[in-house]
């Protein structure tokens, strides 16, 4: 059984569609983390699919590329959210209104 192409690109599609969907319906900052980095992961699918398919190691090379800054973009994430949550004793968006003097 060969899978083709299109195949991991319908669930690249399908995964960064959820990640979308997460990031404008959900109101916590966790779970807003979470569908960014699914949307980035989705991404990834696509560069290994590309690369794998195309046979060029470019595209696993970017997926790296992009593994380190996900990685950062999380830890800088975890803190945000903990120090709002330290001080505003939530993590729902609705409520942190942080212009607010």
């Amino acid at each position: 059984m060969h899978i083709e192409l299109n195949h991991y690109l319908w669930l690249s599609a399908f995964m960064f569609t959820v990640g979308v969907i997460g990031v404008l319906v959900r109101r916590n900052a966790i779970v807003i983390f979470m569908c960014v980095e699914l949307m980035l992961n989705a991404v990834n699918l696509s560069f290994v699919a590309f690369s794998h398919f195309l046979s060029d190691i470019q595209g696993q090379m970017m997926v790296f590329f992009v593994m380190t800054v996900a990685a950062a973009e999380a830890a800088v994430g975890l803190a945000i959210v903990i120090s709002l949550f330290r001080n505003r004793q939530t993590v729902n968006i609705d409520e942190i209104n942080l212009l607010k003097g």
